[in-house]
């Protein structure tokens, strides 16, 4: 089941950033373009934010069953010591949730603004508050926080 949700985890990371992006780019273009808030747009906003949420279901899953965070908090005041530890079991998941909430706020208040271009603005300033959030959130390779790979072999 462990590695199920490990596949799982890794293929919905890269559908959240894919549905960030398609979003911000429908969002930036019908702002700056003042087209209409189609089917389409809110199907995208919806299914960003719901993509999003497994994401984080899953995360959090893992994450209390991941035996290098029960490490870290069996001991944290060793744990804290290692940037890795602290930035998987503190940084990255504190992050990851703000981003998602970011995506939910950013989500609702698009669907209850009375104008296109007011939706188009809301989504395009949430969603990108979010993608930079995650941006900052990922161990990248060349973090001196936490070395991961961009593909993981499993």
């Amino acid at each position: 089941m462990y590695v199920i949700l490990l596949t799982l985890h890794s293929v919905f990371r890269w559908l959240v950033l894919l549905a960030l992006l398609v979003s911000i780019y429908r969002a930036w273009s019908g702002y700056s373009h003042a087209l209409l808030f189609s089917k389409t747009d809110n199907a995208l906003r919806h299914w960003t934010a719901t993509i999003a949420h497994l994401q984080l279901t899953i995360g959090l899953i893992l994450y209390s069953q991941s035996p290098i965070i029960q490490s870290f908090w069996s001991n944290s005041a060793k744990g804290i010591q290692y940037w890795e530890l602290t930035f998987f079991s503190l940084i990255h998941s504190f992050l990851m949730i703000v981003a998602v909430v970011c995506i939910t706020i950013g989500s609702a208040l698009a669907k209850r603004k009375p104008t296109d271009k007011e939706k188009y603005k809301t989504m395009l300033m949430w969603f990108s508050i979010t993608l930079f959030i995650i941006f900052i959130a990922i161990p990248w390779p060349f973090s001196p926080l936490a070395h991961r790979p961009y593909f993981r072999p499993f």
